[in-house]
């Protein structure tokens, strides 16, 4: 359901890597929503590319609020053929200045992830 298209970049980016084999994750699908006073909202979705980047996940003008970034890593990890412990990893952060790009990259293993407020 994502509404950017080819040429706009999303007001939302990610960045999949799978840091076990030191590669882009592509093929995880992620999901963008925002807390409507408690109620999440689907408002895009995409799939990590080859290079493990979805930059059309959804609107490129976003207000400020609270945001949530859930990606499936259980389908990629089965397209690996890994058993992995964390079937979706959810990020929820504060989109506190609407002229500002955020990118939420997500650092993927088997056994853990992290993340960080990216560029």
């Amino acid at each position: 359901m994502s509404t950017a298209n080819d040429t706009e970049r999303s007001h939302v980016t990610t960045h999949v890597l799978d840091s076990t084999i030191g590669r882009p994750a592509g093929g995880v699908p992620v999901i963008l929503e925002h807390d409507d006073v408690g109620n999440w909202v689907m408002i895009g979705s995409a799939e990590t590319d080859a290079d493990g980047r979805a930059n059309a996940l959804g609107p490129v003008a976003l207000p400020v609020g609270r945001y949530r970034v859930t990606f499936n890593t259980a389908v990629y990890f089965a397209e690996q053929e890994v058993r992995a412990f964390y079937p979706e990893v959810q990020i929820i952060f504060e989109l506190s200045d609407a002229a500002a790009h955020y990118h939420v990259p997500l650092l993927l293993s088997p056994f853990a992830y992290s993340t960080y407020r990216g560029s």
